[in-house]
């Protein structure tokens, strides 16, 4: 284990750095789908609303995911286009906090990130109206069965409605779990995207 990740990750500079760090660690040591975050939206009434995605891409622009843009996430982005979004790294005893503003990838990004998804997973886009009523599960069956015979042996094309989301922050706030629950809180912000971090600890 990098010393910078438990040690002394308060010295880090770099929230990215660090975040890459923590996320390659557990990558390691959970069980299953150490990507997956919880993030939360607001809807047309401010009411929070909070689900499990997985982060597709991390880097210094802000975290990917990817969604059916005609969702409750994607019908709440689109009025309200910002996001927190939450690791917990159960095994680590970790958490990574991100807040800030959602912007939409290009069709190109989309494109490419669609034609690596299993071929399960890109009919599943098709044939789920997402967050919509279900009638029965046999109606979900039988459009995937429909859209089966539709593509045949042919590459699954892209919905237009199925596209990715980068969070890009202006917040970042790393949680270290320690002893009598004095745990150790480190949070970057900034003003913008681009713009210098400022770093802080919190009180537990």
């Amino acid at each position: 284990m990098n010393e910078l990740s438990l040690l002394d990750f308060a010295e880090a500079a770099d929230p990215f750095a660090l975040f890459e760090l923590w996320l390659a660690e557990a990558a390691a040591s959970e069980i299953n789908d150490p990507e997956a975050m919880a993030l939360a939206t607001v809807d047309a009434d401010g009411l929070p609303d909070a689900r499990m995605v997985l982060c597709k891409g991390a880097d210094a622009r802000g975290l990917v995911f990817y969604s059916n843009v005609e969702s409750a996430k994607g019908r709440e982005l689109e009025r309200h286009p910002k996001a927190a979004a939450l690791f917990h790294w159960k095994s680590l005893r970790r958490q990574a906090r991100f807040r800030g503003a959602v912007a939409e990838l290009t069709g190109a990004e989309s494109e490419a990130y669609f034609a690596t998804r299993p071929r399960g997973s890109q009919i599943g886009a098709w044939a789920s109206q997402q967050s919509r009523q279900l009638k029965s599960r046999a109606a979900l069956e039988a459009a995937v069965e429909t859209y089966e015979r539709r593509f045949g042996s042919a590459p699954v094309p892209r919905p237009d409605y199925w596209r990715g989301y980068r969070l890009e922050p202006v917040e970042i706030e790393f949680w270290l779990d320690r002893p009598s629950r004095l745990h150790e809180r480190l949070q970057f912000k900034r003003h913008s995207p681009g713009s210098p971090w400022e770093k802080r600890p919190l009180y537990p």
